[in-house]
Protein backbone atom coordinates (compact mmCIF):
# COMPACT_ATOMS: atom_id res chain seq x y z
CA UNK A 1 0.00 0.00 0.00
CA UNK A 2 1.28 3.63 -0.77
CA UNK A 3 1.70 5.64 2.35
CA UNK A 4 1.98 9.08 0.26
CA UNK A 5 -0.98 11.38 0.39
CA UNK A 6 -2.88 12.05 -2.92
CA UNK A 7 -3.57 15.31 -2.38
CA UNK A 8 -0.36 16.94 0.11
CA UNK A 9 0.05 20.54 -1.27
CA UNK A 10 2.53 22.06 -3.12
CA UNK A 11 3.28 25.19 -4.95
CA UNK A 12 3.58 23.70 -7.88
CA UNK A 13 0.05 22.32 -7.57
CA UNK A 14 -1.06 25.55 -8.73
CA UNK A 15 -0.02 24.93 -11.99
CA UNK A 16 0.99 26.85 -15.54
CA UNK A 17 -2.03 29.86 -15.73
CA UNK A 18 -0.73 30.95 -19.08
CA UNK A 19 -0.28 27.76 -20.57
CA UNK A 20 -3.37 25.85 -19.10
CA UNK A 21 -5.70 28.97 -19.81
CA UNK A 22 -4.42 30.92 -22.96
CA UNK A 23 -8.07 32.31 -23.54
CA UNK A 24 -9.52 33.02 -20.07
CA UNK A 25 -6.04 33.76 -18.12
CA UNK A 26 -5.48 34.35 -14.57
CA UNK A 27 -8.91 36.17 -13.87
CA UNK A 28 -12.24 34.44 -12.56
CA UNK A 29 -15.14 36.27 -10.57
CA UNK A 30 -15.81 36.40 -7.12
CA UNK A 31 -19.01 34.33 -6.85
CA UNK A 32 -17.10 31.45 -8.40
CA UNK A 33 -14.49 31.42 -5.55
CA UNK A 34 -17.32 32.10 -2.83
CA UNK A 35 -18.97 28.98 -4.77
CA UNK A 36 -16.25 26.75 -4.25
CA UNK A 37 -15.50 28.21 -0.56
CA UNK A 38 -19.10 28.04 0.88
CA UNK A 39 -20.13 24.86 -1.00
CA UNK A 40 -17.00 22.90 0.81
CA UNK A 41 -18.30 24.53 4.44
CA UNK A 42 -21.54 23.26 3.60
CA UNK A 43 -20.55 19.74 2.87
CA UNK A 44 -17.66 19.75 5.48
CA UNK A 45 -20.13 20.74 8.34
CA UNK A 46 -22.88 18.49 7.27
CA UNK A 47 -20.50 15.59 7.45
CA UNK A 48 -18.10 16.95 10.48
CA UNK A 49 -19.61 20.04 12.34
CA UNK A 50 -19.73 23.90 12.25
CA UNK A 51 -16.80 23.62 15.00
CA UNK A 52 -14.37 21.12 13.09
CA UNK A 53 -15.16 22.94 9.77
CA UNK A 54 -13.82 26.32 11.46
CA UNK A 55 -10.81 24.17 12.39
CA UNK A 56 -10.38 22.63 8.90
CA UNK A 57 -10.58 25.97 7.51
CA UNK A 58 -8.09 28.06 9.94
CA UNK A 59 -5.55 25.23 9.03
CA UNK A 60 -6.05 25.59 5.12
CA UNK A 61 -5.53 29.19 5.98
CA UNK A 62 -2.65 28.74 8.26
CA UNK A 63 -0.88 26.68 5.47
CA UNK A 64 -1.70 29.30 2.56
CA UNK A 65 -0.07 31.86 4.43
CA UNK A 66 3.04 29.89 5.05
CA UNK A 67 3.07 29.22 1.32
CA UNK A 68 2.06 32.97 0.22
CA UNK A 69 4.50 34.09 2.45
CA UNK A 70 7.26 32.07 1.47
CA UNK A 71 6.44 32.53 -2.69
CA UNK A 72 5.52 36.08 -2.59
CA UNK A 73 7.04 38.10 0.53
CA UNK A 74 11.04 38.74 0.05
CA UNK A 75 12.84 37.98 3.23
CA UNK A 76 12.98 41.28 5.39
CA UNK A 77 13.14 41.69 9.20
CA UNK A 78 11.71 45.07 8.61
CA UNK A 79 8.10 45.22 9.68
CA UNK A 80 7.19 48.45 7.19
CA UNK A 81 8.71 46.81 3.95
CA UNK A 82 6.61 43.43 5.15
CA UNK A 83 3.34 44.83 5.32
CA UNK A 84 4.23 46.99 2.19
CA UNK A 85 5.04 44.05 0.43
CA UNK A 86 1.80 42.40 1.87
CA UNK A 87 -0.34 45.35 1.45
CA UNK A 88 0.87 45.17 -2.28
CA UNK A 89 0.55 41.46 -2.73
CA UNK A 90 -2.92 41.25 -1.16
CA UNK A 91 -4.00 44.25 -3.38
CA UNK A 92 -2.85 42.93 -6.51
CA UNK A 93 -3.98 39.55 -6.17
CA UNK A 94 -7.26 41.02 -6.17
CA UNK A 95 -7.48 39.44 -2.42
CA UNK A 96 -8.00 42.93 0.03
CA UNK A 97 -6.94 46.21 0.76
CA UNK A 98 -4.64 45.61 4.46
CA UNK A 99 -4.42 48.24 7.22
CA UNK A 100 -2.52 48.50 10.31
CA UNK A 101 -4.03 50.36 12.52
CA UNK A 102 -2.22 49.59 15.79
CA UNK A 103 1.02 47.69 16.26
CA UNK A 104 3.12 47.11 19.54
CA UNK A 105 5.60 44.57 18.23
CA UNK A 106 7.38 44.47 21.92
CA UNK A 107 4.18 43.03 23.13
CA UNK A 108 3.42 41.08 20.07
CA UNK A 109 0.19 42.94 19.33
CA UNK A 110 -1.31 44.01 15.92
CA UNK A 111 -4.75 45.43 14.87
CA UNK A 112 -5.22 44.77 11.54
CA UNK A 113 -8.35 45.21 8.52
CA UNK A 114 -8.64 43.70 5.45
CA UNK A 115 -11.49 45.70 2.87
CA UNK A 116 -13.16 44.43 -0.22
CA UNK A 117 -11.99 41.09 1.68
CA UNK A 118 -12.43 38.24 -1.12
CA UNK A 119 -14.33 36.15 1.23
CA UNK A 120 -16.69 38.44 3.13
CA UNK A 121 -17.36 42.13 1.71
CA UNK A 122 -20.84 42.27 0.52
CA UNK A 123 -22.50 39.18 1.98
CA UNK A 124 -25.39 39.31 3.88
CA UNK A 125 -25.32 39.48 7.27
CA UNK A 126 -25.49 36.42 9.34
CA UNK A 127 -24.10 37.53 12.73
CA UNK A 128 -21.51 35.66 13.22
CA UNK A 129 -18.09 36.07 11.77
CA UNK A 130 -16.79 33.77 8.81
CA UNK A 131 -13.37 34.27 8.13
CA UNK A 132 -11.61 31.82 9.53
CA UNK A 133 -9.34 31.03 6.57
CA UNK A 134 -8.04 34.50 6.72
CA UNK A 135 -7.66 34.02 10.58
CA UNK A 136 -4.86 31.38 9.76
CA UNK A 137 -4.19 32.80 6.99
CA UNK A 138 -2.64 35.93 9.27
CA UNK A 139 -1.53 34.17 11.49
CA UNK A 140 0.52 32.15 9.86
CA UNK A 141 1.69 35.35 7.90
CA UNK A 142 2.80 36.82 11.08
CA UNK A 143 4.53 33.80 12.55
CA UNK A 144 6.59 33.63 9.04
CA UNK A 145 7.79 37.22 9.49
CA UNK A 146 8.11 37.21 13.00
CA UNK A 147 9.16 33.82 13.95
CA UNK A 148 6.50 33.61 16.82
CA UNK A 149 3.09 32.04 17.10
CA UNK A 150 0.11 34.18 16.81
CA UNK A 151 -3.31 33.78 17.64
CA UNK A 152 -5.87 35.95 15.15
CA UNK A 153 -9.04 36.87 15.74
CA UNK A 154 -11.83 38.21 13.56
CA UNK A 155 -13.44 41.05 15.70
CA UNK A 156 -15.54 42.70 13.12
CA UNK A 157 -17.01 41.11 9.90
CA UNK A 158 -18.58 41.97 6.90
CA UNK A 159 -21.70 39.23 7.94
CA UNK A 160 -21.80 40.82 11.27
CA UNK A 161 -22.50 44.40 9.97
CA UNK A 162 -19.14 45.79 9.95
CA UNK A 163 -18.15 46.75 6.41
CA UNK A 164 -14.53 46.10 6.67
CA UNK A 165 -13.14 42.74 8.33
CA UNK A 166 -10.96 43.47 11.48
CA UNK A 167 -8.57 41.33 13.04
CA UNK A 168 -6.59 41.16 16.52
CA UNK A 169 -3.27 39.55 16.42
CA UNK A 170 -1.30 38.28 20.08
CA UNK A 171 1.71 36.86 19.66
CA UNK A 172 1.51 33.49 21.87
CA UNK A 173 4.23 33.41 24.12
CA UNK A 174 4.52 30.48 26.73
CA UNK A 175 2.80 31.60 29.00
CA UNK A 176 -0.46 32.56 26.63
CA UNK A 177 0.06 28.64 25.44
CA UNK A 178 -0.40 27.74 29.34
CA UNK A 179 -3.33 29.29 30.00
CA UNK A 180 -5.08 27.80 26.68
CA UNK A 181 -4.57 24.59 28.55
Amino acid sequence: MNSKRKYEFSWELLGDIEAGRPNLGNTTRVEIYRLMQFTFRDIIEQNLGSRKTDEIFFAAGKLAGKEFYKHTIRHTEDLNDFVNQLQEALKDLGIGILRIEKTDMEKGELTLTVSEDLDCSGLPETGYEICTYDEGFISSLLESFTGKAFEVKEIDCWSTGDRTCRFSAKAITEMNQEEQI
